[in-house]
């Protein structure tokens, strides 16, 4: 007999075809049949230990999160309730081009401490692996969802070049070749950028090019935070698209979206960019999260040149009055390249989580509203939240925009990502609620995207990009990744008020065969493991 069978099923398989009555086979970790109904007319029903009754459930393939910050969270928290309760199977970590590996001992400190915001200081981690492949081989030890990984090129920069603002000499671009293709070898899918963020940066087209051409020649795909979502946002697409023809590499673009009063109404633009690019043979994807407010941290802001040299010189440059007062123009009259060229706006800059519990009185508050409580300018307060917290506070910036946001997730090379940090007593509700949300909103409610549609952008077409063949469809021979949801009923749960409520409307979720969510409830089970690149 087989493992499971779940019975009268309403499959949406992943092709984005129409649903279909079927019981699904599952055993050893795989789909071993999928019988509809009407071929099971007349004939003796699959038969498995365990039967489970899926009347008036969608069974769909798992989600896969392409744009995640749960790089410490899937080792800190097995159980990681926050994506296993949406139904996400399987995530991409790695992202905006600063992660954890390849690092020696002084990159790991230096990066930890500039992605606090996102992932925690990490001091409750054993940092016992130094190279891309060290790092998937701990997440083989057990996790609540399976994880694949992008090659961080702040990180790989930081390493070689360091923290300064400067073009990288011929040998060290050999190096950091180097060290991408190794990355590539032990398992990475793909190289991520963060180009507003230090010192990713500072890497000059030509140098972002050449690291390319290698991702490119393994197979993998670029995944740029590009340079700007705001002010020159659409040059800043193009640039990225350009670079990839010229690598040669596949491009997938992360949170694609037209942010800031700038770019109201301008997703328009952002396709037929993309489309003549398509059509001219690109080979373009894109995620977007279905919200409109980001999130990042409040450091990230600063302009570049207050940024160079890592969190120690930030801290000092901020300590000097003449210093914090040209930071202090770049962000509210010039434009910060941090803040995507657009003077900051400070009354939609929320602050969402502090490193230090005795400034969470600021969390919920505008950095207006909290320079107002203490009868200061606002960039007083925003300098001393960033001095005091040491650069660890995290902020949602609320520039986002409706009809950018529906238009861009119904692109034909559109998936889903989350872009969830799970620090802060109050992160972005997305972190919680991306997949759900898609579901119950802009499905059911809204009708931007039919069932079948959407259940392709979070499933088969990711996998796709991903590269890997037995994932992403119902379909006889793959991994039997699945989710149970009620369509009637499925939502996110988190709102900005209550941003780690659970969804609801999602029973069950397989991760290689076994239950993560049994009932609406987390299981013991730790059934992921890393996705390594397939070779071609």
């Amino acid at each position: 007999m087989e493992d499971l069978v779940i019975r009268d099923a309403d499959v949406v398989d992943g092709s984005g075809e129409p649903s279909y009555r079927a019981d699904v086979v599952i055993d050893d970790g795989r789909i071993t049949a999928v019988v509809k109904e009407a071929a099971a007319a007349g004939c003796q029903r699959p038969r498995a230990t365990r039967e489970l009754d899926a009347e008036g459930l969608v069974l769909s393939p798992g989600f896969i999160d392409m744009h995640a910050h749960s790089d410490l969270a899937l080792l800190r928290d097995p159980d990681h309730g926050a994506k296993a309760a949406q139904g996400v199977t399987l995530e991409v970590i790695g992202q905006d081009g600063l992660s954890y590996a390849p690092v020696d001992d002084a990159t790991l400190d230096a990066v930890r401490r500039a992605i606090t915001g996102w992932n925690g200081p990490g001091d409750d981690i054993d940092f016992d692996w130094r190279s891309v492949g060290e790092y998937l081989d701990r997440l083989d030890g057990g996790i609540a969802v399976n994880a694949a990984y992008l090659i961080p090129q702040g990180t790989v920069r930081a390493l070689v070049v360091g923290w300064e603002d400067r073009p990288a000499t011929t040998d060290e671009l050999g190096r950091m070749r180097e060290l991408v293709a190794q990355g590539m070898e032990q398992g990475a899918v793909g190289m991520s950028s963060g180009l507003t963020y230090t010192p990713g940066m500072y890497a000059d087209d030509a140098e972002l090019t050449e690291l390319c051409r290698v991702v490119g020649s393994y197979g993998g795909y670029y995944c740029p935070h590009h340079r700007s979502y705001g002010a020159g946002g659409l040059e800043a697409y193009a640039e990225m698209v350009e670079l990839s023809r010229k690598a040669g590499c596949p491009l997938h673009l992360a949170h694609a979206t037209m942010n800031f009063g700038v770019n109201k109404g301008r997703a328009a633009d952002l396709l037929a960019l993309l489309d003549d690019a398509l059509a001219a043979g690109a080979d373009i994807s894109l995620d977007t999260y279905p919200y409109t407010p980001g999130c990042t941290t409040l450091a990230a802001l600063l302009p570049s040149w207050a940024s160079a040299g890592g969190p120690e010189a930030v801290l000092a440059r901020l300590a000097d009055g003449a210093t914090a007062e040209r930071i202090r123009h770049d962000l509210e009259v010039t434009g910060s390249d941090g803040c995507h060229g657009v003077p900051v706006e400070w009354d939609t800059i929320e602050i969402s989580g502090v490193a230090d519990p005795a400034l969470a009185g600021h969390v919920g508050r505008t950095v207006l509203e909290s320079a107002r409580l203490r009868g200061e300018a606002p960039w007083a307060t925003a300098r001393r939240l960033l001095v005091e917290d040491r650069l660890g506070s995290t902020i949602l910036q609320h520039v986002g925009h409706e009809e950018n946001v529906r238009a861009i997730m119904r692109h034909r090379t559109h998936t889903g990502g989350s872009d969830g940090i799970l620090q802060g007593a109050k992160p972005h509700p997305r972190a919680y609620g991306t997949f759900p949300h898609y579901l119950g909103r802009y499905v059911r409610e809204l009708g931007v995207l039919s069932l079948e549609e959407c259940v392709h952008h979070l499933t088969a077409r990711p996998a796709a990009r991903l590269r890997l063949p037995d994932r992403g469809l119902v379909r006889e021979g793959h991994r039997a990744d699945l989710v149970l949801f009620d369509p009637a009923t499925v939502a996110a749960g988190s709102t900005f008020e209550q941003p780690r409520a659970l969804p609801v409307g999602i029973p069950y979720v397989l991760v290689d065969g076994r239950f993560v969510i049994e009932d609406g409830r987390r299981t013991d089970v730790l059934a992921g493991r890393a996705v390594r690149r397939t070779p071609r």
